[in-house]
């Protein structure tokens, strides 16, 4: 039985937990989105905050490559031990579009190696891994643009963005929004693109909540934060 040395929880008693949880119906809405698990994403959390940070079990949780165990890693692990070519490696094997979310979010964000990853990642063929490296330019946009070349992005955004793959697309609409929202130098441009190109203009967006339409993301971002 794999067994961590630091507080004997095992690999087969978090899966026979989150086995438990397991709802069906969720599953199959989760399925529908290509996340191939049923567990209730608070309960996921409250067995984190239980199990606390154990890097160790994390990563035999995610060589499980249960999605559900992935989700937990995410939450438990120490994001700063992870080598780079270890999160090149889980990050293209995260094809689940959950666990890609959060490992980008969760892990990879707070690793000292993101930049240089972003960069390998914003080039890659392949445009699930593209969109990680747009998910990753689209943080330092709002956090830390100093040396970001934003007309370079635009360029590409307005090139490519409207024949993307659907999770590439998302990746590049959502660094589109942030440069209109963040930089008023860019604002004009931003928006141009986003009209011209017309991405996500027609998404079902539920009532009280932002469209990821970008014109419309934008001004209403830049009119909340006038007020």
């Amino acid at each position: 039985m794999t067994q961590t040395a630091v507080t004997g929880t095992t690999v087969p008693e978090v899966l026979a937990e989150l086995a438990a949880l397991e709802d069906p119906r969720m599953r199959e809405v989760n399925a529908r989105h290509g996340d191939e698990h049923g567990v209730n994403l608070s309960k996921l959390r409250a067995v984190a905050k239980r199990l606390k940070t154990q890097h160790d079990l994390a990563r035999e949780l995610w060589e499980t490559e249960d999605v559900a165990a992935r989700l937990l890693a995410t939450l438990i692990c120490r994001p700063k031990a992870f080598e780079r070519d270890e999160l090149d490696t889980m990050l293209r094997a995260a094809r689940a579009p959950k666990v890609h979310d959060w490992l980008v979010n969760y892990v990879v964000k707070k690793n000292p190696h993101a930049e240089e990853l972003r960069l390998a990642w914003s080039a890659d063929p392949d445009p699930v891994v593209a969109s990680a490296g747009w998910a990753l330019t689209s943080e330092r946009v709002v956090k830390e643009p100093e040396g970001l070349d934003l007309p370079g992005c635009l360029d590409v955004i307005e090139a490519e963005m409207k024949d993307a793959p659907e999770r590439l697309q998302w990746a590049m609409n959502t660094c589109l929004a942030q440069i209109g929202i963040e930089h008023p130098a860019h604002r004009a441009r931003a928006l141009d693109i986003g009209e011209r190109l017309e991405v996500l203009r027609d998404y079902p967006t539920p009532r009280n909540c932002t469209s990821p339409y970008a014109p419309v993301w934008i001004n209403e971002m830049v009119s909340r934060k006038s007020k």
